[in-house]
């Protein structure tokens, strides 16, 4: 049974925490124009949701930690048009009373593009999204594999709004669709956002970020790491509070728990960030 109440909550959370809108959601950057940020995350769960969406304790008393050091890349090809690329370089570890296994190496590895397809002051701005996840130098059969080492193909569509002059910030709903290939199940993506200033410098925004698994996948779950199984729901609140030391360049910080989910790992990740962008 999914859990709806807990969804629902989320929302709530994220009005109540709601950051410029550079580069956010559905905006696309001007043409020539760039944004990247490296961020170091730390990932640390001892309990699951099973498959009534209920947290219990890891099997033998488990306890899996992921570092990684993750770099994210957005550029302007045109006005309309921005090229994405994302990739992390991991440090994982499933320790429990019976065994302890340890991996690292560079994990799945995005490449997208997000196309404006309309704007105005009035709607705000759509736009479309392709992505494409390419497994990294890894096996799915490692002890402990970096991910499903398998390729996922993914169709979204955005919608962004400036809240100005109302309020100093804005707001961004995005649905998408993603096939995966082999034996994980394909998913519904989902996420809303709200994004504030809190004064000259300093911003925040916070993200329900969904994923509803279609269960179509073959039931085989139990890699050694629990968060690559092959049907599962997430739901996580991503809330990040930054400072803009120069007009291109700023600090985050990041803390993102898992709110609920079934058949995967139930954690939290915490991250800092440097990020820059043109002017």
């Amino acid at each position: 049974m999914k859990t709806i109440l807990a969804s629902l909550t989320a929302v709530v959370l994220i009005c109540v925490f709601p950051v410029p809108s550079s580069f956010a959601g559905a905006w696309t950057a001007k043409k020539g124009g760039f944004y990247e940020k490296a961020s170091f995350n730390f990932y640390y769960a001892d309990k699951s949701f099973n498959p009534d969406g209920n947290r219990r304790d890891l099997a033998n008393r488990g306890e899996f930690t992921d570092y990684n050091l993750t770099n994210y890349f957005e550029y302007g090809v045109t006005d309309e048009l921005t090229a994405i690329n994302s990739l992390s370089y991991k440090w994982l570890e499933n320790d429990n009373d019976l065994s302890r296994a340890t991996a690292h190496g560079i994990g799945d590895i995005d490449l997208g593009a997000r196309y404006r397809l309309y704007q105005s002051d009035a709607v705000g701005v759509i736009s479309t999204q392709l992505l494409v996840k390419i497994p990294g130098g890894y096996g799915k059969n490692d002890p402990l594999p970096l991910g499903n080492d398998q390729y996922d193909t993914e169709a979204r569509l955005l919608w962004g709004r400036s809240l100005y002059p109302k309020l100093p910030g804005y707001a961004n709903v995005e649905l998408g669709y993603r096939l995966r290939a082999g034996a994980p199940s394909d998913e519904i993506r989902y996420l809303v956002e709200v994004g504030f200033d809190l004064g000259k410098n300093l911003f925040t925004r916070a993200k329900l970020d969904g994923i509803y698994s279609m269960d179509n996948g073959t039931r085989v779950d139990g890699s050694g790491n629990p968060t690559t199984t092959n049907n599962f729901d997430l739901g996580k609140l991503d809330l990040t509070l930054g400072y803009q030391v120069t007009p291109s360049m700023g600090v985050e910080l990041g803390y993102r728990p898992d709110l609920y989910g079934q058949n995967t790992a139930a954690g939290a990740n915490y991250s800092v960030g440097l990020y820059f962008k043109t002017p």
